[in-house]
């Protein structure tokens, strides 16, 4: 069966948003956009909301930007084509390789697992995140933590959540003091 994975990344304190709106502190090095783009190959299909469908939207045009390197390249090269699934009750179109959905996340997921389609199924976003795990849908959690306490913001975590055991099945940290954390969710069968 698919992977549901959730990645992000997220502030020491659990933000990946802080209270202004703002995720300047999180902007990849060369290093770890290196780490994404080897992430990225194994989704297979990438669901998110409205928020991080219209920032990601970016990446659509942006090879066209003569200032970018070549790991930024390579993202981009790698996401444009990526499957994507916009979860919005506001939007009325989507653009590049993506489809619009209004329903929820849950249905999906399980139409997504019963295809025989290869690659995980990553979550973006922390609403369809949170979502997802209030369902026991996330196999995954992993976090790109950044050495900043932002205060508040959007958490990476939900809120009044049942208890999930997680563990840890890789740690990395990077020469720009950001620490990758890969959590698998333990199953009590």
């Amino acid at each position: 069966m698919r992977r549901v994975t959730f990645s992000m990344n997220v502030s020491l304190d659990g933000y990946i948003v802080g209270p202004d709106g703002g995720f300047d502190w999180s902007v990849p090095d060369e290093e770890v956009l290196r780490f994404w783009n080897d992430e990225i190959r194994e989704v297979g299909v990438h669901l998110m909301g409205r928020r991080l469908y219209e920032t990601m939207l970016y990446w659509e045009t942006v090879d066209e930007d003569a200032s970018l390197d070549e790991s930024q390249l390579e993202w981009a090269a790698l996401w444009k084509p990526l499957p994507k699934v916009v979860f919005s009750t506001t939007l009325s179109a989507v653009q590049g390789n993506a489809r619009l959905l209004s329903g929820g996340v849950a249905e999906e997921i399980e139409r997504l697992r019963a295809e025989p389609a290869e690659g995980d199924i990553a979550i973006g976003g922390a609403t369809l995140a949170h979502e997802a795990a209030a369902s026991d849908l996330i196999d995954e959690y992993r976090t790109m933590v950044y050495p900043v306490l932002v205060g508040g913001g959007i958490p990476f975590f939900p809120r009044h959540e049942r208890r999930v055991d997680l563990e840890l099945v890789e740690s990395r940290p990077y020469g720009s003091n950001v620490v990758y954390h890969r959590h698998r969710v333990v199953r009590h069968d």
